[in-house]
């Protein structure tokens, strides 16, 4: 499992001109899963997701979680993360779980995330969406779970 973290001052995410989810500040995450993953790895990253201290605190450092700043999480599956650009001119995505996979393991992670106690708005997985974003920073993390 593969997460791309951005932390946001805010974002959206539309499908056939409606918005499907918004946030004002907190992260927006790119899912990406491949065949391999488990729920046991959906959940790692959560927690990881959950617990990164990425708020600048009272003296300007990186000393506070997204909980304690009261941000928002929107979460956008993203299967072009496992793309493969080492053969050709286009990219192979192999590697990425069919959607009758991903798709319940993707639901699994956003729970796992609410567990936390975070506000999570998604996209529609599968959809083709406009994701709006100001990037706060900017500040771009990667997290995996293997």
């Amino acid at each position: 499992m593969k997460v791309v973290l951005q932390r946001s001052k805010k974002a959206s995410v539309t499908v056939d001109g409606t918005v499907t989810g918004a946030i004002e500040h907190g992260y927006v995450l790119l899912v990406g899963l491949t065949h391999t993953d488990t729920q046991e790895d959906a959940a790692y990253v959560a927690k990881k997701v959950a617990g990164l201290r990425l708020f600048e605190d009272e003296e300007g450092k990186m000393n506070r979680s997204i909980e304690e700043t009261g941000g928002a999480i929107l979460s956008v599956s993203q299967f072009t993360l496992y793309g493969d650009t080492r053969k050709g001119r286009r990219p192979s995505f192999i590697d990425a779980a069919r959607p009758e996979t991903a798709e319940p393991l993707y639901d699994y992670f956003n729970e796992q995330l609410r567990a936390y106690g975070l506000n999570v708005e998604t996209g529609i997985f599968g959809a083709m969406m406009d994701v709006a974003l100001v990037n706060d920073g900017p500040v771009t993390i990667i997290v995996e779970s293997k």
